[in-house]
């Protein structure tokens, strides 16, 4: 849901694509284009066209040639299947008659991040005293807006104006790559065809609706748009046309922005009147094994086995809340509800939705983290979690797939490892715990 893509970027690849075709005319054989993630009802776009063949990474000119080729022959194909799905055929003009085959989105797909932050960095960055000061200028600004949709919705301006922040910027960079070229390069060669074919039949459709122009539908690489970044699935399912203009713009209608972004949370479950969560104290003793967002019951019972607000205020009544651990048992401890998981539903990270939840606390005049974190702990790279799950199962303790990503399995895994050397719980993976697996 992030931005990653400029302006210059997509013209040289314009020009490498001119340049592509100059060498296929050449050689005689080249053919030119003809003309959240739920797939929508009654879509055949998730099929793949019987004639796309299997792509190959170029390597050369005439390699380019041919991969603008194969691009241009499932482009043909996909308008077949657009088509049949009730899209009009100017929007088909529109949207593909000058579509252009993204490699740089390919290489951004496929990239595979070697180096992770932990926690506290990236909270460092996105809960920032800058960030912080321009929403509370940014709250202002659109206190209207936010007004009017958490009379409607039931979500508090704090809360859409930290997912502003935390998804352009403020506005400041919601990408530049056109989302139709994004989806279909995703379509045609990416690791997820199947889920970008279905999204660009959703971007077809919001086209195909009036609501916005090719030209201004911009978003980031994996085509996400607009200012609080929805995917095209989630733009028709959540979209709001709050200014009455007669078209949902989350590009350039800030009512449509914020009561969009309201409309998404309160259809996710948001809880008007609560908060998304509280720090707390754990008592001594307590499991950490528990402190799983899969385990969950009502704050009193969280409250009977010893768990406080960090300022001793009284707890917020959850029916369903789980303790969070964002840090392991060295770090702070959150008590976190049912809104907590719907900023889950707009990005399923908690790293995000605590974030989320912070710097709406905080745009809203409240406190910041008050227990310390565990900044002597170093974070895992990819390879080393890889090696710190591969030591788990030679011990016996299975943690499925020596991937590099942290799982449910892994997590599991590691906590069995830590009951059985009397270590707290909490499976939290730490160069420190890597080291200690790794000891004869």
């Amino acid at each position: 849901m992030h931005p990653a893509s400029s302006t210059s970027f997509l013209q040289s690849t314009r020009l490498a694509l001119v340049a592509a075709a100059i060498a296929a005319l050449v050689a005689g054989c080249a053919s030119a284009p003809s003309g959240s993630t739920t797939q929508p009802p009654g879509s055949t776009a998730g099929a793949r066209p019987a004639t796309t063949p299997t792509p190959t990474t170029p390597a050369g000119p005439d390699a380019a040639a041919l991969e603008q080729q194969r691009f241009a022959k499932w482009v043909a194909d996909y308008r077949v299947t657009a088509r049949a799905a009730g899209i009009s055929e100017a929007t088909l003009q529109s949207a593909f008659d000058q579509v252009q085959f993204l490699p740089r989105v390919i290489e951004l797909d496929r990239a595979q991040p070697e180096f992770t932050r932990t926690v506290w960095d990236y909270l460092d960055n996105t809960v920032s005293p800058q960030r912080i000061a321009t929403g509370q200028d940014k709250l202002l600004q659109v206190r209207a807006e936010a007004d009017a949709a958490a009379a409607r919705y039931g979500v508090p301006g704090a809360i859409v104006v930290a997912i502003w922040g935390m998804e352009s910027n403020y506005g400041g960079n919601y990408g530049s790559t056109p989302v139709i070229d994004a989806l279909a390069t995703l379509g045609f060669e990416g690791r997820r065809e199947d889920w970008a074919r279905r999204e660009l039949l959703a971007a077809l459709k919001i086209l195909d609706s009036g609501d916005i122009a090719r030209d201004r539908m911009i978003g980031s690489w994996a085509g996400a748009m607009g200012q609080t970044q929805f995917l095209p699935s989630n733009f028709l399912a959540y979209a709001v046309d709050a200014d009455g203009d007669g078209r949902r713009d989350i590009w350039g209608s800030m009512p449509d922005v914020v009561a969009s972004t309201a409309n998404f949370l309160s259809r996710s479950g948001w809880q008007a009147g609560m908060p998304w969560g509280v720090e707390v104290k754990l008592p001594a003793g307590f499991d950490y094994g528990r402190a799983d967002m899969a385990v969950r019951q009502p704050t009193a019972q969280w409250a009977a086995e010893g768990v406080r607000a960090v300022d001793d205020r009284p707890l917020p009544e959850f029916a369903d809340g789980a303790v969070l651990l964002p840090a392991g048992a060295q770090g702070p401890a959150f008590l976190v509800g049912p809104n907590f998981r719907a900023v889950l539903r707009y990005n399923n990270s908690t790293n995000y939705a605590l974030a989320v939840g912070l710097l709406a606390q905080r745009l809203g005049g409240g406190a910041d983290v008050q227990a310390p974190w565990p900044r002597n702990l170093s974070a895992l790279s990819r390879s080393q979690l890889t090696e710190l799950q591969t030591a788990l199962s030679q011990r016996g303790f299975a943690t499925g797939a020596a991937d590099g990503v942290m799982g449910p399995a892994t997590r599991e895994g590691l906590r069995r490892y830590q009951r059985s050397v009397g270590l707290p719980a909490d499976g939290y993976p730490s160069a420190e715990m890597l080291q200690r697996l790794q000891q004869p």
